[in-house]
């Protein structure tokens, strides 16, 4: 039996324990009416305790037909009232006492507890944030998970919703997802649920559905857990710049409302700690310091384990990767992010055109892999509309011309175990990148007039 379900029947049970207490006042003081109300409610109750346990646990066991019993009394005793007859109270009490007592032990000690946990992931790319926990779970006799995609919103600048996306189809196939259209969190109240969102309304760019927001989800089961779908490098938490530097990555409503988060490292739960302390007042220190875990990031567990032999390549991949003898030639991750199109802007794809001719002009022995940031056509389209029409010209001409891979498919893991060395944009997938122990050259777009002389740097 859930956890959650036998806390509700042995409330149920104790609650009647208590109504039984008024009866016998109710009877003493010669208010009848009344008292064969309460026992009406009794009634209700133990039907109520019933049948959840016949939806659990079956047909046919001792603790229904202790109800059963429960029930007939309360009969007797109805009568009993109603045609005035005397009443020993202090034998009532206990003949409605003994049935109750045998279910509520029953319950404690013969029905296992089954724990019910839910992930709520909304982006399929974002899935190795939450896989190992998963997989860690998901054949437990006495845990059933469920892996629930969530839809979500593109907006617009003034903040409203236009597309709506949903990527169940998007999962590895060795992951059963259920719709979300299937499961009410509302009426299942699943003992635990996994979220890699923390942002409720606070993106700009893009929103889960509303129903999948933090500060609504927290009262719908018993554990809340945020795990961030980003890594982050190394930080010093006594660094008070770096840390004022990370602090829009942590003041987030899933951090609030999320009755437990998991973090990368514990230098980054001190972080955490600090920045939400300072945030909310010295008077919460021991909430964050209770609520935050630094016991490690999945993302980073998981691609420890990957080998390329866990990928299948694409057949019009394995055409650009192979050379004429083939053998394979370099591939480089070229990683591109919505923070740099943002900030660079028109500089930023000048910057990826001479990249692209650079790469063009080397397919002998180089395959560039491109893959965007899965988010820079919804955040052009919403914060950066007059940069549209020349980005999809320039993702057109590059798919069309062939000489290189687009990679636009959840599996970011699969890019980076592939690939030799990563060049492109800072973001958390350059900490994920630098688990391999792969090169790693950041790309640098400057203001300045000669685009030429624009430097990059190595890791």
């Amino acid at each position: 039996m859930r956890r959650f379900y036998k806390k509700q029947c042995l409330e149920t049970l104790a609650a009647l324990l208590e109504v039984h207490n008024e009866v016998m006042e109710f009877i003493n003081k010669g208010r009848t009416e009344e008292a064969v109300s309460l026992l009406g409610e009794c009634q209700q109750g133990a039907v109520s305790i019933g049948t959840m346990i016949e939806k659990t646990e079956g047909e046919g066991t001792q603790e229904v037909s202790e109800l059963e019993k429960y029930c007939e009394l309360l009969y007797v005793f109805h009568k009993q009232i109603v045609s005035g007859e005397s009443i020993n109270l202090g034998q009532m009490s206990k003949k409605l006492k003994h049935p109750l007592t045998i279910v509520s032990n029953g319950i404690k000690n013969r029905f296992p507890t089954q724990k019910e946990v839910v992930f709520l992931p909304y982006k399929a790319s974002m899935w190795d944030s939450l896989e190992t926990v998963w997989k860690k779970m998901k054949d437990d006799e006495d845990t059933t998970t469920y892996v629930i995609p969530i839809p979500y919103f593109d907006r617009r600048a003034d903040g409203t919703f236009t597309a709506m996306h949903y990527e169940r189809d998007e999962f590895p196939d060795d992951v059963p997802t259920v719709s979300y259209e299937d499961y009410s969190i509302e009426n299942r109240h699943p003992d635990v649920i996994y979220i890699h969102n923390p942002y409720d309304d606070s993106n700009f760019v893009t929103s889960v559905h509303p129903d999948y927001y933090a500060s609504k989800l927290k009262n719908e089961t018993d554990e809340l857990v945020y795990i961030p779908y980003f890594i982050l490098g190394a930080i010093d938490p006594d660094d008070k710049k770096a840390v004022k530097d990370v602090e829009h990555f942590i003041k987030l409503p899933g951090v609030v409302h999320a009755h437990r988060v998991i973090v990368q490292s514990e230098d980054w739960r001190k972080v955490y700690i600090r920045v939400m302390t300072e945030f909310a007042g010295k008077q919460t220190k021991s909430i964050w310091e209770n609520k935050i875990e630094g016991t490690g990031s999945p993302k980073i567990e998981r691609i420890k384990n990957l080998t390329p032999d866990d990928f299948k390549i694409p057949s019009e991949w394995e055409d650009i990767i192979k050379k004429e003898d083939g053998s394979r030639k370099k591939i480089i991750f070229y990683n591109t992010t919505v923070g740099a199109l943002l900030k660079g802007r028109d500089k930023m794809l000048d910057k990826m055109d001479r990249v692209f001719k650079l790469f063009k002009e080397n397919t002998d022995d180089t395959a560039l892999l491109w893959r965007p940031h899965p988010l820079i056509e919804a955040t052009i389209a919403s914060l950066a509309p007059d940069l549209w029409e020349r980005y999809k010209d320039m993702t057109e001409k590059y798919i069309n011309e062939a000489w290189g891979i687009y990679d636009d498919t959840p599996a970011i893991d699969r890019a980076i175990i592939i690939s030799d060395a990563y060049y492109g944009d800072w973001s958390s997938v350059v900490w994920l990148y630098e688990q391999t122990g792969k090169p790693i050259m950041i790309e640098k777009v400057e203001d300045i007039e000669d685009e030429e002389t624009a430097e990059d740097t190595e890791r």
